[in-house]
């Protein structure tokens, strides 16, 4: 647990220098123009650019990861991620190690966050979570997904 000044408790610090790395990179003036991959950041952060169409609800799963939290930040387009705790959820494909994802089947019950270009979600590793969900209609989306380590 993490403390503030005024005596509030958290489980994680997103203060940490870790956080602040890819904060700081979303500030780049030029997300828009980056090219689809994997950039390298500082202290073990990295940087996922993409780019695709939006998916319907059934089409996509509920994943975790285990090493590393994720920042999803919608550079252009409008999509929904499905959110919701890993607890209790029953997994449709096993941890795989080398993707650091753990797959489930759709619970009974779940939410969603809108995310319009600009938005971020800041999503630790017991936040199952459904991304590039279509809000509205089909539409292309550029994200970047920011890899921070546990």
């Amino acid at each position: 647990m993490f403390s503030t000044k005024n005596g509030l408790e958290y489980k994680y610090d997103l203060t940490q220098k870790k956080f602040q790395t890819a904060f700081e990179f979303l500030k780049r003036t030029d997300l828009a123009q980056l090219e689809e991959g994997w950039i390298e950041l500082e202290g073990g952060v990295r940087a996922s650019v993409q780019h695709y169409s939006t998916i319907e609800r059934n089409e996509g799963s509920f994943e975790t990861h285990e090493k590393y939290f994720d920042v999803q930040y919608v550079v252009e387009g409008q999509e929904y991620c499905g959110v919701c705790s890993r607890e209790g959820l029953v997994v449709k494909t096993p941890y795989s190690e080398s993707g650091d994802i753990t797959f489930y089947e759709d619970p009974e019950l779940s939410g969603e966050v809108l995310l319009n270009a600009g938005d971020y979600i800041v999503l630790a590793p017991e936040d199952a979570h459904k991304p590039r969900l279509v809000a509205g209609k089909k539409m292309p989306v550029k994200k970047i997904v920011i890899k921070v380590p546990v």
